[in-house]
């Protein structure tokens, strides 16, 4: 009889016990693991180049374009996992949404969600069928990524945020519309975070089955509420989104922006690792949880434009505030920003390695 561990037994094996899931897990690492939001990008020449050919949409819904741009800062820095391309907005097409990437202006919805009648004519679909390529493109990443031993991150826009977008119809500054629904019509406001939760969980969840190692959450706009709004108003659908996601049995990572007054209520709603932004030094981020749990991040994105040394210095700083504990992941605070140097992008990743592993020593 032959024991011999097949190629694909081997290779699960591994990535099981890379360090980014390991750290998802608590678990001592032999240096912290490293992966940046935003990683593939406008940083990079490669992407720069494919863009120059294809819009934005055209490359999420074209699976083998998708899992390229998710292999380009594989090849080309020392990360520890990789993050699947997409966008957090095409869910709400599936939905019933109009959207389109505009040059210049980013993403506009067409039909933005005002009313109740308009929330009660969304959809709620299948992500097998609306978001198929985004699955496909996980499992042809995975044939790539799984030689290398690195995990694959999948991820998705959390209910709020995702609201927030719909009803807006694109990026906003004061959230006059969302937060007016809100407020005054509740019922209309839990029917549309009902509904997003729903699209959320089974979206994350389809990622897990096609192949992600891990997930993410992203909030990226629910600091614009108070604690008490989150808690009524958020808390539970991005909890019953997490809920449906878990069952997939890899680990979440749940993160927003602007979130240090209400980490403890993040972590409420769900997560195995809670992303923090810059705004609040991460070991006090750390101490504010109620549970244990791992922790991302948390360096601010424009650091990566400084000199060398005040980027080392200031990395020095967030790795010496969590020595010794097991559960940190490197991240920025946020995705990398265009324009970023491309080799200060890979000598975070390098030192990140190095100081941490001659500290473990």
């Amino acid at each position: 009889m032959n024991t011999t561990p097949s190629p694909a037994a081997t290779a699960a094996t591994t990535i099981t016990e890379s360090r980014f899931l390991r750290a998802c897990r608590q678990l001592h690492v032999d240096a912290t693991p490293v992966w940046l939001m935003r990683q593939a990008g406008r940083y990079m020449e490669e992407y720069r180049a494919l863009r120059a050919k294809h819009p934005i949409l055209e490359i999420i819904k074209t699976p083998e374009l998708a899992a390229d741009v998710t292999m380009q800062p594989i090849r080309a820095f020392n990360l520890d996992a990789a993050i699947i391309f997409a966008d957090i907005l095409p869910p709400l097409e599936g939905m019933g949404i109009s959207l389109e990437f505009l040059k210049g202006e980013g993403p506009v919805i067409h039909n933005p969600v005002r009313s109740k009648a308009d929330v009660e004519a969304l959809r709620v679909p299948d992500p097998q069928e609306s978001l198929s390529f985004t699955l496909e493109a996980i499992k042809l990443a995975r044939k790539e990524l799984d030689p290398r031993g690195i995990p694959l991150i999948g991820f998705s826009g959390a209910p709020f945020t995702l609201a927030s977008y719909a009803i807006e119809g694109g990026s906003s500054k004061n959230y006059l519309h969302a937060k007016g629904l809100m407020m005054s019509d509740a019922p209309t406001w839990h029917l549309l975070m009902e509904k997003l939760s729903e699209v959320v969980g089974h979206y994350l969840l389809a990622q897990a089955q096609a192949g992600a190692h891990a997930l993410q959450l992203f909030d990226s706009w629910v600091g614009a509420l108070s604690p008490a709004d989150y808690r009524e108003y958020i808390l539970p659908h991005s909890k019953h989104a997490i809920d449906i996601a878990r069952q997939g049995n890899i680990p979440i990572i749940h993160f927003g922006t602007n979130t240090s007054g209400m980490l403890d209520l993040i972590q409420e709603a769900g997560g195995d690792v809670i992303g923090v932004d810059w705004h609040v030094d991460l070991d006090r981020a750390w101490d504010s949880l109620k549970q244990a749990a791992a922790v991302q991040g948390n360096l601010d994105p424009v650091t990566l434009f400084a000199p060398w040394p005040e980027i080392e210095k200031r990395t020095r700083e967030i790795l010496d505030r969590v020595k010794g504990r097991p559960g940190h992941i490197f991240n920025l605070g946020h995705g990398i920003l265009p324009g970023t140097p491309v080799e200060n992008v890979r000598r975070l990743i390098d030192f990140v390695h190095e100081y941490t592993a001659i500290e473990t020593k």
